[in-house]
């Protein structure tokens, strides 16, 4: 799927990250499953008001070198973490926006209207299963269906063959959306032009579209951590939850 699978390491336990220096790094983070609890339906995710602190807190800490990198759009991080000016790369990396707001973004495909509806079709005879439509992409959730996940994995398969969207699994969701832009590539963007430019990419993320962001930081001098129990991947070090994330964050001085 993202071209290094062959590269990863076999499932072993991560050591836990080691402090880092804010004056030295940028710091990437995902969101659902990193730094906010992965919820049955994305609209229904939890921002506390200890995490906005903490964020802000970042943001001062890194001057400028804090982004969140996350398969939400743009504008639903805005939404959902709003007046805290970090960086935020949305869409799976086809959306970049730097912390002033400024920012660029594919045109939508026509042909999501096609797969939207298909989605939708199946989710009215597979209950249970939630269709997202996202400003460059449709995801399709089983999370409350998990007894769907073959049928679920049959379509989007057949619309990625049949419209040329790129498939993207995630945790209990595939996505469709073009296929130009990854994680990885949002990172190597923002790492190749100030105030980023220069230091040490840090990236903290769960899932499998993750992975194109570790090998990045690892490329580009840094590390990649990864959260939840071990699996293969690009990361070096790890940490078991969101609760351990936050704490993490919280020693940064």
């Amino acid at each position: 799927m993202f071209g290094h699978d062959k590269d990863m390491p076999t499932n072993t336990v991560l050591p836990p990250p080691p402090v880092i220096t804010p004056a030295t790094a940028s710091l990437f983070l995902d969101f659902d499953g990193t730094i906010v609890q992965i919820a049955d339906r994305p609209d229904a995710v939890i921002v506390s008001d200890a995490l906005r602190i903490l964020l802000t807190r970042l943001q001062e800490l890194f001057d400028g070198r804090l982004a969140v990198v996350s398969g939400r759009s743009v504008a639903t991080i805005r939404e959902l973490v709003p007046d805290i000016p970090f960086a935020i790369a949305g869409s799976h990396g086809l959306e970049l926006a730097r912390a002033d707001g400024q920012s660029i973004a594919p045109e939508r495909p026509a042909i999501l209207d096609a797969v939207l509806n298909e989605m939708r079709q199946f989710s009215e005879q597979n209950p249970g299963t939630l269709v997202e439509e996202k400003p460059l992409g449709a995801a399709l959730h089983f999370r409350n269906a998990p007894e769907t996940a073959d049928a679920c994995e049959f379509l989007v398969t057949e619309l990625s063959a049949r419209t040329g969207l790129a498939l993207q699994p995630g945790h209990m969701v595939y996505e469709l959306r073009p296929g130009n832009a990854d994680k990885g590539t949002a990172i190597e963007a923002m790492m190749a032009k100030p105030p980023m430019h220069g230091t040490m990419p840090v990236f903290i993320g769960d899932d499998l579209t993750d992975e194109p962001a570790f090998l990045a930081a690892s490329n580009g001098g840094g590390i990649g951590i990864l959260v939840g129990p071990p699996r293969q991947t690009m990361a070096r070090y790890g940490l078991p939850d969101v609760v351990s994330v936050l704490a993490w964050l919280e020693r940064i001085k």
